[in-house]
């Protein structure tokens, strides 16, 4: 498959797999309304068995929405229409909720909303984390939905609300080397055109939104929350790092700790385990290995559109060829320029 993630046509999608039953019990009209959508598309996860895990419709609303209470307003904004995760420990909801997000992001539009069932407690959690606040509720009494809502034009200052909006103006601006063999599964967005999606497999550090990288360079210890990291992966193949070495995507720093944060292996295997690229194995060789240990834990907020060989980051950013590459300090312009040369989406850039 190209992508773990599939989007398929609904009537390429079993509605007698079991996976639709609960959606079959809450809406009543689930299954007339599925066989009307039969040429429109949604996001799906199937199992090795061939059955869902997962479900994502999204769909583009013009002008008001009159059917909840109080009425958004008249508008263009991507609506959830369905969004169902069978959870089974992997973040699988967080990568569909960056489905989502990528989607209206992808459409320039800077609203979302869904409705949901306050007994779906977990989902409506996952939503709050990210950003949607409840705003008006949908349905008849006893039957209400929650109608929650995202913006994303404003800038309130919590990494994990704002995402995927990255505040340019505040916080300090790094290059961060990783080696290919990790780049790839850590950043699924972010796979090169040279490479196969099937190493892209079913586990947290793929799904998530968020990333933990460990590393043993002091000059990380001053990362602060906040702070944006342009990911850099590494050259595949020796001494032609100038052509080969790329830069490929954009997160936030959520935190930084240090070995002297963590009461011992056990606690810092907890921290890193369902984030990071490594094995535990390797996770606890690094800890007793290393004794200048160091994670960071970053939200994954954009894919550069067009990758930056290391020769356009000399040449056309301005970024010190004699530098050390691993990790580097970057200019505000440099970061901007990154930005623009790299075609992102200007929308999720807050000046």
């Amino acid at each position: 498959m190209s992508d773990f993630i599939q989007l398929k046509k609904f009537r390429d999608i079993d509605l007698n797999d079991p996976f639709f039953d609960s959606l079959k019990s809450d809406y009543p009209e689930f299954e007339s309304w599925f066989f009307k959508k039969a040429d429109d598309q949604a996001y799906v996860y199937e199992n090795d068995e061939g059955h869902l895990e997962a479900f994502l419709y999204l769909k583009v609303e013009n002008g008001p929405v009159t059917d909840i209470t109080p009425p958004l307003s008249d508008k263009t904004r991507v609506k959830i229409g369905t969004l169902k995760i069978n959870p089974h420990g992997t973040r699988l909801g967080e990568r569909f909720i960056k489905k989502a997000l990528d989607y209206a992001v992808s459409k320039d539009l800077n609203e979302l909303y869904v409705t949901v069932f306050s007994k779906h407690h977990a989902l409506v959690q996952l939503f709050n984390k990210y950003g949607f606040k409840e705003c008006g509720l949908k349905g008849a009494e006893g039957k209400e939905e929650l109608v929650l809502l995202k913006t994303l034009s404003e800038i309130s200052g919590d990494v994990l609300a704002d995402y995927p909006l990255v505040n340019s103006g505040e916080g300090k601006k790094y290059l961060l080397a990783i080696q290919p063999e990790f780049h790839s599964r850590l950043f699924p967005d972010s796979i090169l055109n040279t490479e196969s999606f099937d190493i892209i497999e079913d586990v947290s550090h793929t799904n998530s939104i968020h990333k933990v990288y460990v590393c043993k360079m002091p000059s990380v210890a001053n990362l602060k929350r906040g702070d944006k990291i342009v990911i850099y992966r590494m050259t595949d193949i020796p001494n032609r790092a100038r052509y080969r070495s790329v830069a490929t995507s954009i997160c936030v720093v959520e935190e930084m700790k240090s070995r002297r944060h963590f009461k011992g292996v056990e606690d810092y295997l907890k921290y890193c385990s369902s984030y990071s690229i490594f094995s535990d194995e390797e996770l606890i060789n690094y800890f007793t290995d290393w004794n200048n240990l160091y994670v960071i834990k970053m939200t994954y907020n954009m894919a550069l559109k067009k990758r930056l060989t290391r020769d356009r980051l000399i040449n056309e950013v301005g970024m010190n060829e004699k530098s050390y590459w691993g990790f580097m300090e970057l200019t505000d312009s440099e970061f901007q320029l990154i930005q623009q040369k790299g075609d992102v989406y200007e929308s999720i850039v807050i000046y």
